[in-house]
C-alpha cells in the first residue's frame, strides 16, 4: 500500500485538531518531534478507560474487571507493533526518561564498577543521564560517546566498533537523533553490543512514528518509546526480553509481584494510557489495510497490518524530506536558501534513511523571534530550543530551529515551509 492523494484526506480526518487547533486557528503542525497530535481513536480509547473502568484491579465488579481487560489489550497492542513476541516482554511508566533510569538502575545492581557503556554523541540527554549516573555512583567505570559526522550526521560503525571492548556492558544508542534526523544502523549495532557481550539498548522515541520498529529484527535487549511521540497521550512504554524482565532485579516495593512486567511496574497501572496507546496499534492496523472490511486479530494478521503501515510512511515520509532538501520547483530548498544552516543529513540515503526532522540557523533571525513569526505570519508550529539533546553543544550553538514532519503532514505544508524561509531569507540580503 501508499500513502496517496485519496488516502491522506482519510488519514487527516483521524487526527481531530490536525487543520485547525482547539481554539479554532488554522495553522500547519510541524512540531511533531516535540510531541505528536492526538488520533482520535486513542482518545476515544483513553475516554472510555478512563470513564468505565476507573477501578483499580484485581476485584470482580466490573470497573475492576475492565481494567485489568484493558491493561492486557494495551500490553497485547505494544507487542504486536513491535513483533516482541509477547505482552509479558511490555512495561508502562511515566516517561521514556524514569524508565531509562529504571533499566539502568536495574543494570548497574549487576556491576563491578569496571564496566563500560558506550553510546552516541547525538543522543537525547534520557539516555545519557540514566547511565551516567551509573558513573557518579561508581557502578561502571565510564560513559564513552562515539563521534558523528559533522557534515553527514551519521555515525563511522568502525570507530563506533572500537569503542566496544571486553568490559563493555551495555551499548545504548538512539534510534534516530531527534535533531539531526539521523537513522542509527540498529541491527549492525546490535551486533557489535553482542559480539561483545553487552546488553543492546535502544531509545526508539523520536523514531517510533517515522518507520517499523521490530525489537526481534534489531535485535534489542531493551527498547523504550513514548505514547505521545506515537500520536497518543504522556506515557511510556519499556521492551525489555522476558529473561531480562526475570533476571534483572528492580528496585520495587515488597508486596508488589516477582514475575513479569508487574514487577517492574511501580504503582498502580494507569489502564486508560495502555488503551490509548491500543488505539493508536488500531488506527495503524486499518492504516495497513485502509479497505479491509473487518479489524485485525491480535497478533500475527494485526502485526502485518502494522507493519504495512510503518512502510508506507516511512516511505511517504522519504519523498516530503527530498521534497524539503531540494526544494518543489517554486521554491529554493533547505539546501540552497541564502544563510540558511542545516544541520543533519543532506540526503535521504538508501537503504539506512532518515527521519523528516529539520534542525536549522537562519542568518539574521534569531531562534524564538523566528518561530514567532513562522507562527504569526505563516501560520506554521516550528520549535525554537535545544530539545534536551546532546547534539547543540557540538555545533557550538545553544538552540535551533526545527521543523518535524510526520505522515498526516502534506506536500502543501512542506511547501509552504520552504516558501516562508525562502521569503525571510530574502529580507536578510
Amino acid at each position: 500500500m501508499t500513502i496517496d492523494a485519496k488516502l491522506l484526506p482519510r488519514i487527516r480526518r483521524e487526527f481531530p485538531v490536525l487543520a485547525k487547533d482547539a481554539t479554532g486557528h488554522a495553522r500547519v503542525f510541524l512540531d511533531n518531534g516535540a510531541g505528536t497530535l492526538v488520533n482520535r481513536r486513542a482518545a476515544d480509547r483513553e475516554a472510555r478507560a478512563r470513564i468505565a473502568w476507573s477501578a483499580n484491579t484485581g476485584n470482580p465488579f466490573p470497573e475492576s474487571k475492565g481494567a485489568e481487560a484493558t491493561i492486557v489489550e494495551g500490553r497485547q497492542a505494544v507487542a504486536d507493533f513491535l513483533h516482541a513476541g509477547t505482552s509479558q516482554a511490555i512495561i508502562s511508566g511515566e516517561s521514556a526518561t524514569s524508565l531509562l533510569f529504571h533499566l539502568s538502575y536495574a543494570i548497574g545492581r549487576t556491576l563491578t564498577g569496571n564496566e563500560k557503556i558506550v553510546t552516541t554523541a547525538y543522543e537525547h540527554h534520557a539516555n545519557v543521564g540514566p547511565w551516567a549516573e551509573l558513573v557518579k555512583t561508581r557502578r561502571a567505570r565510564e560513559v564513552r560517546y562515539a563521534d558523528f559526522n559533522l557534515d553527514t550526521g551519521y555515525l563511522d560503525l568502525q570507530l563506533f566498533s572500537d569503542l566496544v571492548d571486553q568490559h563493555t556492558k551495555v551499548v545504548t544508542v538512539t534510534a534516530a537523533s531527534n535533531f539531526l534526523g539521523t537513522h542509527s544502523d540498529l541491527e549492525e549495532l546490535g551486533k557489535i553490543a553482542h559480539d561483545a557481550g553487552a546488553l543492546f539498548v535502544v531509545d526508539a522515541v523520536h523514531d517510533v512514528c517515522h518507520r517499523p520498529t521490530d525489537v526481534q529484527d534489531i535485535g534489542a535487549d531493551a527498547l523504550v518509546f513514548s505514547g505521545y511521540k506515537l500520536f497518543s497521550r504522556h506515557g511510556s512504554i519499556l521492551y525489555l526480553r522476558p529473561e531480562l524482565i526475570e533476571s534483572l532485579t528492580p528496585y520495587k516495593v515488597d508486596p508488589a509481584p516477582n514475575h513479569g512486567p508487574e514487577r517492574w511496574e511501580w504503582g498502580t497501572r494507569d489502564q486508560a494510557m495502555l488503551a490509548a496507546i491500543a488505539g493508536v496499534v488500531d488506527y495503524l492496523s486499518w492504516l495497513g489495510a485502509p479497505t479491509a472490511k473487518t479489524p485485525a486479530k491480535p497478533g500475527s494478521p494485526r502485526l502485518a497490518r502494522v507493519r504495512k503501515a510503518m512502510e508506507a510512511v516511512e516511505a511517504y515520509e522519504a519523498g516530503i524530506s527530498r521534497l524539503l532538501l531540494e526544494g518543489d520547483g517554486k521554491w529554493l530548498g533547505l539546501l540552497d536558501i541564502p544563510g540558511l544552516t542545516l544541520y543533519g543529513p543532506k540526503e535521504v540515503p538508501k537503504g539506512i534513511g532518515r527521519d523528516p526532522t529539520f534542525s536549522f540557523k537562519l542568518a539574521g533571525y534569531e531562534d524564538q523571534p523566528l518561530s514567532r513569526i513562522l507562527y504569526e505570519r505563516y501560520g506554521l508550529a516550528v520549535g525554537a530550543e535545544d530539545y534536551f539533546s546532546c547534539v547543540p553543544a557540538i555545533y557550538g550553538i545553544e538552540t535551533a530551529m526545527r521543523a518535524t514532519f510526520v505522515h498526516y503532514n502534506t506536500k502543501a505544508d512542506a511547501s509552504t515551509l520552504l516558501r516562508a524561509l525562502n521569503e525571510l531569507a530574502a529580507k536578510k540580503r
